[in-house]
């Protein structure tokens, strides 16, 4: 039984293929056509498939789209145009909400399944709920028997957020909250008043970090709720279908930021205000969901389940002890989690089949391909059996390092197979990369891939989630050892880790254990192998950001690869050092 799961209707393309019930491969969209998120979320393209990620699902498991038994795919255009039938709220004329809109929405995603026909599908096409495929996503490929769930994004259908019980291969919903009360859009429109994008919700949280929450907090309370088992918006100082921010203006005594203006503590204050009202609802909704399934487990997904402030608060002081986050839990988990519920909703089987213990599900290449693109790039390269050993020193004498091995990471976090390495104690390397090699503002943090067996010495952790493997919690750097770490550490003292173990990625882990032998530090700074654009998908990427960025050395396959230029150069600065 060939599954293939696919996410295109509104960002983070994707697609995810499950055979026989146990996931093969997932890919998103931006890593193959470059663009990041791979489109926006328009009107107008909730149609455009991610034709290249289900090219290369297909390509990994050597088959055709006619040997596709069925195609799941996350969302259903049906349920979206009934809810939005009864939805009144003050929108620009054909824009999102409005019938007009909402009716040519809904017609042009009815052409997905005739353009599939027409590549030659024949099988089974599937329309799967947008919340069913995130909790699907976060509780198949969890360890639980059965869990809580909390799917919890911007907007599925019409739901934003749902709590939900699953047990065996059987998922059901006890609580939904609908549109306009979402968190998502809250962040999204927060992020634009701050003078961001809509998709900055990273860039919110880091700045939030700088800030005093409790000087907008009350203010920020009006804006979110708790209400009932969920939580409620004020929609109408919102105004989420409008460009328009003056009861924002009103309500903070500030007024909106032009993306070109300094950041000042004022916008620190009110990011951290949305953070810290943003992780009192997420704890409130952890309770609900325990009151209402009686699980010590819970799974999560959904945009919002990426804010890592708010699963650690919602974690050490809530009532689960047991916390899985799907790695990819933005929208192109919902790929992965519709081939899923497909599978277990169509074969119902009596037990669930088991799924990867990680998040490597993308593109791998072997030594021999990557040896031809190195083979026509301007590099010199050294080929090694182990890596690691040559590797930890370059890190420890302070240079940058990409690490690219194995299979990608499926979701938005690099994992030690498509990263950019550096060596955490190095107080000047946050500027270094965020100036020279990532060219992003200075507030952006970096983050630690620790090794597991010594994480809960170099930071506080009150319960180990399962979470903290895939950079989706944040805990506070150990006091006495902090400052040894300072370009993993944040200004508030807080690091979202990555644990690492041998089991998941041997290579990787083996890197950062030679690297512990040299400095007596079991941990690196990692970050994502790009240059403002998405993670790099193929060893041509990787040679492209070596090559224009000052990175120092890339680590691929079995080859350690530096840029003729750059060994130039540092031919010429030895040659001078030695005249001196």
């Amino acid at each position: 039984m060939v599954i293939l799961g696919i996410n295109g209707v509104y960002h983070e393309s994707s697609a995810a293929i499950v055979i026989d019930g146990k996931t093969q491969f997932a890919i998103e969209e931006e890593r193959l056509n470059r663009v990041k998120h791979a489109k926006p979320a328009g009107l107008d393209n909730p149609h455009v498939l991610p034709h290249n990620a289900i090219a290369q699902c297909l390509k990994f498991a050597d088959i055709t789209l006619q040997e596709v038994d069925i195609i799941a795919f996350s969302f259903n255009p049906a349920k979206r145009l009934a809810k939005h039938r009864n939805l009144v709220e003050p929108s620009e004329p054909g824009s999102w909400g409005t019938a007009t809109a909402e009716r040519a929405y809904f017609e042009k995603l009815m052409t997905v399944p005739r353009q599939l026909a027409e590549q030659g599908f024949a099988g089974q096409f599937m329309w799967v709920d947008h919340e069913m495929a995130h909790a699907a996503s976060a509780f198949y490929p969890s360890p639980y028997e059965q869990s809580a769930i909390i799917s919890i994004d911007g907007i599925g259908e019409f739901e934003s957020a749902s709590i939900g019980y699953a047990q065996g291969n059987n998922i059901q919903f006890t609580h939904h909250i609908d549109y306009p009360n979402s968190i998502g859009f809250l962040w999204e429109k927060m992020a634009k008043y701050l003078g961001f994008s809509e998709y900055d919700a990273c860039k919110v949280m880091s700045v939030g970090s700088f800030g005093d929450s409790a000087r907008y907090k009350s203010q920020m309370q009006t804006l979110l709720y708790p209400e009932g088992f969920g939580f409620a918006v004020d929609a109408d100082k919102l105004c989420f279908r409008l460009e328009d921010y003056s009861q924002l203006e009103v309500l903070f005594n500030v007024a909106q930021r032009d993306m070109h203006d300094p950041l000042l503590p004022v916008h620190h204050d009110i990011a951290a205000a949305l953070q810290s009202v943003t992780s009192d609802i997420l704890l409130h909704l952890a309770q609900s969901a325990h009151e209402l399934t009686g699980s010590n487990n819970l799974c999560m997904a959904g945009g919002v389940a990426l804010n890592c402030v708010a699963n650690t608060r919602l974690f050490e002081d809530g009532p689960f002890e047991n916390l899985y986050i799907q790695p990819a839990a933005n929208d192109a988990g919902t790929a992965l989690g519709a081939a899923l519920w497909a599978y277990h909703s169509v074969l119902q089987p009596n037990t669930r089949v088991a799924q990867p213990e990680h998040t490597y599900l993308g593109a791998r290449f072997s030594d021999e391909e990557i040896l031809a693109v190195l083979d026509n790039a301007e590099v010199s390269y050294t080929k090694h059996d182990n890596l690691a050993e040559q590797v930890a020193p370059l890190l420890a004498q302070g240079k940058v390092v990409g690490w690219f091995q194995d299979a990608m990471e499926f979701g938005p976090r690099a994992l030690g197979n498509r990263s950019l390495l550096a060596d955490p104690r190095d107080p000047e390397m946050v500027k270094r990369l965020n100036r020279l090699v990532k060219h992003r503002e200075d507030h952006r943090p970096f983050c630690p891939s620790v090794l597991t067996e010594y994480a809960d010495q170099w930071f506080d952790i009150k319960k180990v989630a399962e979470a903290s493997r895939y950079m989706l919690m944040a805990y506070p750097a150990n006091s006495q050892l902090k400052d040894q770490i300072p370009a993993v550490v944040h200004v508030d003292g807080t690091s979202r880790i990555q644990r690492v173990d041998k089991v998941s990625n041997a290579k990787y882990h083996a890197l950062i254990s030679e690297f512990n032998r040299l400095t007596g530090v079991p941990m690196l700074l990692n970050t994502s192998f790009n240059d403002r654009e998405p993670i790099v998908c193929t060893p041509q990427n990787a040679v492209n950001t070596l090559m224009r960025t000052k990175i120092d050395y890339l680590a691929i396959g079995s080859y350690l690869v530096v840029s003729e230029s750059k060994a130039r150069e540092a031919d010429v600065t030895a040659a001078q050092s030695v005249e001196i």
